[in-house]
């Protein structure tokens, strides 16, 4: 009998998948996270004690969030309930709770509620498990994708210890796999199934950084094996259409486009390129990676390079007009072209003081020698008296003239970095100002 059929007759009528029979029984079983886990680790140590704590467990997809929740509580005798924050509500958490008290007053057993996704809670179901963690009622296990700070509010968060939880090693997901091969009761182990070391690896590399996906890849491939042996193209059909971890949306999405401009700023033109193609891959938006580029090319190079900015733009043409994939190519160029540039955050800073200084001013009025005068009526009023057109003047500058309100102190918003075109933007500016010295001492005397 083909190891195919025998894999659908033992395993079929359970209707799991191989990563749900798989999940560990016993911390011994679980794998990798030993930085929160390990011997002597302080999440250990209040495991094997029974020192239960609420607690927030963020971290990847498939790293054991809910795997270890449900070890705690077995671990500490306590009672386990779990809610799916996607489709829980406040009367969810009201039952919960009073499940919880009636197994306390019953059985004498604490309650761990563990609750998936627990960043979907709004303010108003935090608010509603708030004093049921803080009197005890309940024991939280908060699950989590995303950066708790973020998303859940302060009093929640000071009631609760965050443990990060790190994507899988490949050395773990090998760990995982090999166990479910040999796992006669729960895993593969009775179909006898052939799986070279390599392969192996292959499985293992694909998966992630994730347990789940390991053992859904895994699985897949018993399916299609035959007579037992999992073979090359079986695991290059498996693994072929693979995407790398990505979540358009959530902490990986900040963190990648995060180290995309950080490796353009600090001008390492290979990491940044790295880093657009681990986010095309994962599927972010072309566009959405165009729009940061060139707020790159105005905070990060300015007027150090002012090509950067129109070559950032073309990109962004380039992508709109050829679509994926061919416009990407567009935007590496642009990247690499802006992480290699002279760096200036000249303009970032001047735009910044600037838009401080008027946030914090008055309204005051544009001087009435910059004021345009169309008509007979303003020009009695004066608009537009003893302006001086500078290309009128000597050099093309009026020296000595003032554009700020009247009621306000000229500022010097814009120092020019002392890279790229700037070095000579910047000796410009400073012969400018010197005119300007010059001719208020002239009216000095």
């Amino acid at each position: 009998m083909p190891a195919s059929e025998l894999f659908d007759q033992e395993h079929a009528p359970s209707g799991r998948p191989l990563a749900d029979r798989m999940r560990p029984r016993t911390l011994d079983e679980f794998a990798g996270q030993a930085h929160i886990i390990g011997a002597g680790r302080a999440l250990r140590v209040a495991i094997e004690s029974d020192r239960l704590h609420s607690m927030l467990f963020w971290g990847p997809p498939g790293t054991g969030k809910t795997t270890l929740a449900s070890l705690i509580a077995n671990h500490s005798g306590a009672n386990f309930l779990r809610l799916s924050a996607v489709l829980a509500g406040v009367r969810d958490i009201r039952e919960a709770v009073a499940e919880a008290r009636s197994i306390q007053a019953q059985q004498q057993r604490a309650t761990v509620l563990f609750i998936d996704e627990v960043h979907r809670f709004n303010k108003g179901q935090q608010d509603a498990l708030l004093p049921h963690v803080e009197d005890g009622t309940v024991v939280l296990i908060g699950a989590t994708t995303e950066n708790p700070s973020f998303e859940l509010n302060n009093a929640l968060l000071s009631r609760t210890r965050t443990y990060v939880l790190k994507r899988l090693e490949n050395a773990d997901l090998e760990r995982v796999i090999k166990r479910a091969l040999a796992d006669s009761e729960r895993g593969l182990g009775r179909s006898a199934l052939t799986l070279e070391a390599r392969l192996l690896s292959l499985l293992a590399e694909a998966a992630d950084g994730d347990a789940r996906r390991a053992l859904n890849l895994l699985e897949i491939c018993a399916d299609l094996s035959e007579q037992g042996v999992i073979t090359e193209a079986m695991v290059g059909d498996v693994i072929g259409g693979r995407q790398r971890r990505f979540d358009k949306g959530g902490e990986a999405f900040y963190d990648q486009i995060s180290a995309l401009h950080k490796s353009v700023r600090g001008s390492a033109p290979d990491a940044a390129l790295y880093w657009l193609c681990r986010m095309i891959d994962g599927g972010c938006d072309p566009e959405y990676i165009a729009r940061r580029v060139l707020r790159m090319a105005s905070e990060d190079i300015g007027n150090a390079d002012p090509r950067g900015l129109r070559i950032a733009l073309d990109a962004w043409d380039a992508q709109l007009r050829l679509g994926s994939p061919e416009g990407e190519l567009a935007l590496a160029q642009a990247v690499l072209y802006l992480a290699a540039a002279p760096k200036s955050n000249a303009v970032y800073k001047a735009f910044n003081m600037a838009m401080e200084d008027v946030r914090a001013g008055a309204s005051h009025e544009v001087p009435l020698h910059l004021r345009n005068a169309p008509t007979r009526l303003m020009k009695s009023l004066g608009y537009g008296k003893a302006y001086r057109y500078a290309h009128d003047e000597p050099d093309g500058y009026a020296a000595g003239e003032h554009y700020f309100p009247d009621e306000k102190a000229a500022r010097n918003y814009y120092q020019p970095a002392a890279r790229g075109l700037e070095i000579k933007i910047g000796e410009k500016l400073q012969r400018l100002r010197e005119l300007d010295l010059a001719q208020r001492k002239k009216h000095a005397e």
